[in-house]
């Protein structure tokens, strides 16, 4: 498939060693005109690794197949936005307690007797080293190498297809646009994405905190693929896409915005630095220039449309949505303490 995904073409060292892992397109067979309807009947190409089992279709999708991914697309970002902040709010209230929770618990460990290489106790002590960016980012990580794991069994090959690559011909449009952004089939395709996203975890995280990253995160998916969708229906280049990248070039260009002068360099070649600024530019002219004449090894379409995403949102986004939370939070706290003033009402 070659849709969202990308092989991960360009690796950058932002300060710390932030590279750009691309949503690769697996290399898609595009007959002259691969489509595909539901209505039609399908074919099949002969491609060998099974994630290019295509299926194309003799007639052309239309402009209305973009509604339904278009609303699916504004109720999942605020479906996103929405639980982030609960999330963020129930985090807060629960602090204290876990605070004291935290300091019986070191208490208690004091008093046990210690064991030498204990492997729980290495893990735990790894674990405390990691930034709270990469704590996060830990569990998208692992859900991409569970799905690279799936590709790997034969019979799981066509709901892989149908499921966790995205093509706006295809018959399931819309739980796809989030599920690809979590599925690689090439194994350095994920390693590269994933140590992009590893590389800008702190940055993003520090910058947006942890709930307010995950919204953005997987929103971005989200949207990156619906731009990609729209390329494709207006082009007429259809085929499967898969991969992180669209997502991640919301990071990447959202810190590289807010931090312009940040050195980058390319990962194999250290001793060249350029400032983000300059770099976020350039990917975002290459990834212009692909769409515009037609590249097909990477979707420069969803690269666009998360690169955008990432800088709106930390230009003009982050004002309108995350500092308007308030009402929702509020909302949610009335409703808690109904709920909760209704289970205790029998005590007195």
């Amino acid at each position: 498939p070659s849709q969202h995904g990308g092989y991960s073409g360009m690796w950058f060292t932002l300060y710390t060693q932030q590279r750009n892992g691309f949503k690769r397109v697996p290399q898609k067979t595009e007959p002259r005109k691969p489509d595909q309807e539901t209505g039609s009947k399908p074919y099949k190409s002969s491609l060998s690794p099974p994630i290019q089992e295509t299926v194309f279709y003799t007639s052309s999708p239309s402009l209305k197949r973009l509604v339904k991914p278009f609303f699916f697309t504004i109720g999942f970002t605020g479906c996103a936005f929405g639980s982030a902040a609960i999330w963020q709010y129930e985090y807060l209230k629960s602090r204290v307690q876990n605070y004291f929770d935290e300091a019986r618990a070191d208490w208690m460990d004091k008093l046990r007797p210690q064991k030498n290489g204990d492997f729980r106790k290495q893990v735990n002590k790894w674990w405390n080293s990691l930034s709270e960016g990469q704590r996060t980012v830990t569990g998208i990580i692992a859900a991409n190498v569970f799905v690279f794991c799936l590709w790997r069994i034969p019979c799981m090959q066509r709901t892989m297809i149908t499921y966790f690559t995205s093509n706006p011909a295809s018959r399931v449009l819309c739980s796809p646009m989030l599920l690809s952004t979590f599925s690689h089939f090439s194994l350095f395709h994920m390693a590269a994405n994933m140590y992009v996203l590893w590389s800008f975890s702190s940055s993003i995280v520090s910058l947006l905190g942890r709930e307010q990253f995950m919204a953005v995160y997987l929103s971005a998916g989200v949207i990156s693929t619906f731009v990609s969708y729209v390329s494709k229906v207006t082009t007429g280049r259809f085929g499967p896409s898969l991969g992180a990248s669209g997502a991640i070039m919301t990071i990447l260009a959202a810190v590289c915005t807010k931090m312009p002068e940040a050195k980058l360099a390319i990962i194999l070649l250290p001793m060249f630095t350029f400032t983000a600024g300059n770099a976020l530019k350039a990917i975002i002219a290459m990834d212009t220039a692909g769409l515009v004449l037609g590249w097909k090894f990477f979707d420069h379409a969803a690269h666009l449309g998360g690169a955008v995403f990432g800088i709106w949102y930390v230009t003009y986004g982050h004002e309108l949505i995350w500092k308007n939370r308030e009402p929702l939070v509020k909302a949610w706290h009335e409703m808690r303490s109904k709920s909760r003033g209704k289970g205790g009402g029998g005590s007195h």
